[in-house]
């Protein structure tokens, strides 16, 4: 795989201080558990999954307001089954103890996509559409990164997870992916919302964690479904992939030994892209592996 530098795709500063194999992503739910069998549940690497916040407006079935429900996407577990791992949804908590504790519990982290993440966590304060946002996951995950990173397990985090990733480290995130530069004589791809298909191409640096996992020549195909994306790097972030026209596809954290963050969202298509499928077959196996 070639080096970003070929693109011409924009440089980010960091702060201071292929297809595969056959098959249909709609069918995961079934295939995903199918799976269970295929391995022993005690050879299994126990996976955290960091959950979403869903608030369900009252409506004419509900005129009552519910609680909001923490949740996991099917397709998100599915995948983890499938890798061989067994996982386990965290309640959201703003106690470190219990955050700590559920941490080390696990053999590996994982935090899914969702809600913008706020601008006023790098000191952002132009108005934002209150509507986009998530408060209460913003201070957990941010707590829950912290600690996977202090205790050094592997930690792969998918599009919304991906950029607080960066957040948590010091960066900061481009709110407006449209708005965004383009290698000359490129229009930017459609980012949002392509879950079932491949969107657009992008290139991984031949040196990163990313490169080695997908094991792929040439360009990689992924989904997308995003507006906001990675801006400045946080401290010890490093950018690993890029779209062709330049938007931040995938990070790195140096130092720790698997800690991975992508823009899209490869449980929807780890059925159909073996590329995808090598991401939750390398976190699991970098679980399994963690001492």
């Amino acid at each position: 795989m070639g080096g970003l530098e070929e693109t011409g795709v924009f440089d980010i500063a960091p702060a201071d201080g292929g297809c595969g194999a056959a098959g249909s992503a709609s069918a995961g739910y079934a295939a995903g558990r199918g799976t269970v069998g295929a391995a022993r549940a005690s050879d299994r690497p126990l996976i955290l999954v960091a959950p979403r916040l869903e608030k369900v407006p009252p409506c004419l079935k509900m005129p009552e307001a519910l609680a909001p429900e923490e949740s996991s996407a099917t397709v998100f577990l599915d995948a983890i089954l499938a890798a061989g791992g067994l996982p386990f949804m965290m309640a959201m908590t703003d106690d470190e103890g219990l955050i700590a504790h559920y941490a080390a519990m696990a053999d590996g982290i994982a935090i899914p996509g969702g809600q913008d993440v706020s601008p006023a966590l790098w000191g952002d304060d132009a108005p934002y559409d209150e509507s986009l946002l998530c408060h209460e996951r913003d201070a957990f995950e941010l707590k829950l990164i912290h600690a996977a990173l202090a205790a050094h397990k592997p930690l792969f985090a998918t599009c919304r997870g991906m950029q607080i990733l960066n957040v948590a480290l010091g960066g900061s995130l481009c709110m407006d992916v449209p708005s965004l530069p383009v290698p000359a004589g490129m229009a930017h791809w459609r980012h949002a919302p392509i879950l079932h298909d491949p969107a657009h191409p992008i290139v991984v640096e031949s040196d990163s964690l990313l490169a080695r996992i997908m094991d792929w020549r040439g360009m990689v195909q992924v989904n997308s479904s995003h507006h906001c994306c990675v801006d400045r790097l946080g401290e010890g972030v490093r950018l690993v992939a890029a779209a062709t026209d330049g938007v931040p596809e995938a990070i790195e954290v140096t130092g720790e030994r698997f800690c991975l963050g992508v823009q899209w969202h490869p449980e929807y298509t780890w059925q159909t892209l073996e590329t995808d499928a090598s991401l939750w077959r390398a976190f699991v196996d970098a679980a399994r592996a963690h001492p």
